[in-house]
């Protein structure tokens, strides 16, 4: 019995970390289209400037030190942070892109999605609030 109890604790503990680790990516309400993984992936390396329909985009990042980053990159880029930083120092020497503009918070992010159609962005799941269109989950 206490070894089924130790189970369901540890089991309990394990959901509330990975709910905690959930990556959503958000956009401003007007946008009402879903993005594919694919999509998101190609925003956020520069490959792409807009979603399927046209809509134009604006990607934001969050700081290196951000868990929520960190995150953001095993999931949607299936890169680490040294991978994505030598991707981009290629791409700035070429002048073929710029990484996304790094925003110091996730509250802040959601402020920029909210005020600017244009924007989108990555926070954690716990940091969602109402008034944006949530693009995906990871």
């Amino acid at each position: 019995m206490k070894t089924f109890k130790l189970f369901m604790i540890i089991c309990i503990l394990t959901s509330a970390q990975l709910a905690r680790s959930e990556v959503v990516i958000i956009a401003h309400p007007s946008v009402s289209e879903a993005a594919s993984h694919k999509q998101i992936k190609k925003i956020f390396l520069g490959k792409r400037k807009s979603l399927k329909s046209g809509y134009r985009t604006i990607p934001i990042s969050l700081p290196e030190s951000s868990p929520t980053r960190e995150e953001f990159n095993k999931k949607v880029l299936k890169k680490s942070n040294s991978q994505l930083k030598s991707y981009w120092s290629k791409l700035m020497f070429t002048g073929k892109g710029q990484p996304p503009k790094t925003i110091e918070s996730e509250a802040e992010v959601v402020q920029l999605v909210k005020r600017n159609p244009n924007i989108i962005g990555y926070v954690n799941a716990s940091a969602l609030e109402e008034g944006v269109t949530v693009l995906g989950r990871y």
